[in-house]
């Protein structure tokens, strides 16, 4: 799906490690390069977007690009506390016509990334067939875990099958990966976001129940801070990424981020509920006719997190709803709204409150019961400014 070549890098800069087979207990987050930077490889004339090179019989770093090998880069990324992470295909060639790797070669291919030390492999299934894909992408798992070396297996096979049951077993996908795309490539632009909100909540039925820890979802990559969205909608789609338990592995330029998309990607409590240990993929609740839609996820401490999304794109729109209408438990609340750094106190289920959003931008909420004692997110990673909820509330400020 878009790759680079065989040897495509990521750096990953979060894994969670636990039992069983270890690894993702939470969503990945990192940094991929294919949506920002696609084949910009030219070594010689920019030595900073780097591709490596395969042979005909075992996978190898061009001298020129990696005069050390990738296992040098992988000792530089380790000693800077990341993790490094590979591109591969399932196929003879990559979908941009490198070599990939065959049937035959799965086990040679899987020793080569554990000799390197990588911690990551995304697997994609160009120019290989439905039996090639149904043979390969299991073979490579077992190849995977026969090294000995934990590595975090991404796969591509569901959206080469259509994305949905009964041609894709989620069952099995849970089983041999970790994560795994589903649906189409995202491209540099608000359409290409929305569409894929679109489709996964179309499809939320089928696609919710497969998500958890070690098994996610994966919508594909943020492209906050490139060219194709406004402020507003990098808002949006940090919100609906850390709503759905998504990966969030950014494709940017980072020596180039402006000081709106870094507070978008460093928002820590966006992380936080991305990041929630119960790792439930949340839901859309709601489809208005004022193309307002509402989206929730349940998470850890009784918490819970609400994002009103407008889809509209004349002005911003006064959204008027209650606790009670998104099916809360009786009980009194606070929301703290994580892009204005504002809490809304004195919500009950029956208390009408008012967010006003603007287009194609988002109100994301984090509420918890005003009588839970626990250590609430927010309270751990933010001062907030505390605003008294009524008919007129607006939520962001």
């Amino acid at each position: 799906m878009g790759p680079l070549a065989v040897t495509r890098l990521l750096v990953l800069v979060s894994l969670t490690v636990a039992l069983d087979n270890g690894l993702l207990r939470t969503p990945p987050m990192g940094w991929m390069a294919w949506e920002r930077f696609r084949c910009d490889v030219d070594c010689k004339d920019d030595p900073e977007n780097c591709i490596s090179k395969v042979s005909k019989v075992r996978l190898c770093s061009l001298s020129s690009r990696f005069p050390g090998g990738i296992a040098k880069l992988a000792r530089y990324v380790h000693d800077r506390g990341l993790k490094l992470g590979i591109y591969a295909d399932m196929g003879y060639l990559t979908c941009m016509g490198f070599p990939g790797t065959t049937l035959d070669k799965i086990e040679i291919d899987a020793q080569t990334f554990a000799s390197w030390g990588v911690d990551y492999l995304k697997f994609d299934g160009c120019n290989s067939n439905p039996v090639e894909q149904m043979l390969g992408y299991p073979l490579m798992s077992k190849a995977l875990n026969a090294t000995g070396r934990p590595m975090v297996y991404s796969c591509s096979w569901p959206v080469y099958m259509g994305g949905l049951p009964p041609s894709v077993n989620y069952s099995l996908l849970g089983e041999i990966c970790h994560l795994w795309r589903n649906y189409d490539d995202i491209q540099d632009s608000w359409d290409s976001v929305q569409g894929i909100i679109n489709w996964f909540s179309n499809n939320q039925d089928d696609l919710q129940p497969a998500a958890g820890p070690g098994r996610w979802n994966d919508p594909d990559m943020l492209i906050i801070g490139n060219f194709g969205l406004s402020v507003d909608q990098a808002r949006s789609q940090m919100a609906l990424w850390a709503i759905m338990a998504a990966p969030l592995i950014m494709s940017n330029d980072l020596r180039n981020l402006d000081n709106s998309a870094r507070a978008i990607l460093q928002n820590k409590v966006a992380i936080a509920i991305n990041q929630d240990p119960l790792g439930i993929q949340g839901r859309r609740l709601l489809q208005e006719k004022s193309r307002v839609q509402v989206y929730w996820r349940p998470l850890s401490h009784s918490a819970s997190s609400l994002v009103f999304l407008s889809l509209r794109t004349d002005m911003p729109f006064l959204y008027h709803c209650s606790l009670d209408k998104l099916n809360y438990e009786a009980g009194n609340y606070e929301a703290y709204d994580v892009f204005t750094d504002s809490t809304v106190t004195g919500l009950n289920v029956t208390t009408e409150f008012t967010v006003s959003i603007n287009p194609s931008g988002v109100v994301m909420w984090y509420v918890y019961p005003r009588s839970s004692q626990a250590d609430t997110v927010h309270r751990r990673v933010s001062e907030s400014r505390v605003h008294p909820a009524g008919p007129d509330h607006r939520s962001v400020l």
